[in-house]
């Protein structure tokens, strides 16, 4: 199963330093059986968007909660196997948590397909998105569209030996 790990560039930096994206158990996105029904879509491409821009907001939430980190979001995707990551079924349809998986044991880096990171020109959008998401959550429709915002920029797409560059340089 392919999932996105949300992270922050020091997360992403201390993966490459241990070698793990995490001990588990933790949070990534997937296509599960809930982002399908959501989505109507039988389109595999288009439903791991969908999850991947799920990993996208949830890395947008970790940047609100590290103030120091730069305001990049970053989705790591790896396979891990089917039995690695499991769906809550009580919360499949929960818009909050749509394609949110729990993924139990440790994962290599080194098993990662790919890196996606926002551009230098997204900085700007994702500060102030990540400013917004407490308003946003509270239901203030300005500030929703903030933090939808942020989803006008592409993640850009890194290979994983690309990784030492991106946590050198910070970007």
């Amino acid at each position: 199963m392919r999932v996105y790990v949300p992270l922050t560039l020091p997360g992403l930096a201390e993966a490459y330093k241990t070698g793990e994206l995490g001990a588990g158990p933790f949070v990534a996105y997937a296509v599960t059986p809930g982002l399908r029904e959501w989505y109507l879509s039988d389109d595999i491409e288009e439903l791991e968007y969908a999850a991947l821009s799920r990993a996208a907001l949830a890395s947008l939430r970790l940047l609100a909660a590290e103030p120091e980190a730069p305001r990049r979001r970053v989705v790591v995707s790896v396979d891990v196997p089917d039995r690695a990551a499991s769906a809550d079924p009580d919360r499949g349809l929960d818009p909050a948590a749509l394609g949110e998986v729990r993924v139990t044991g440790p994962v290599a880096l080194a098993k990662a397909a790919s890196v996606h990171v926002d551009a230098a020109d997204a900085e700007a959008d994702v500060t102030a998105a990540a400013e917004a998401l407490p308003a946003a959550d509270g239901g203030d429709d300005d500030a929703q569209f903030v933090v939808d915002g942020a989803d006008d920029h592409e993640l850009l797409w890194f290979a994983t030996q690309e990784i030492p560059n991106l946590v050198e340089r910070g970007d």
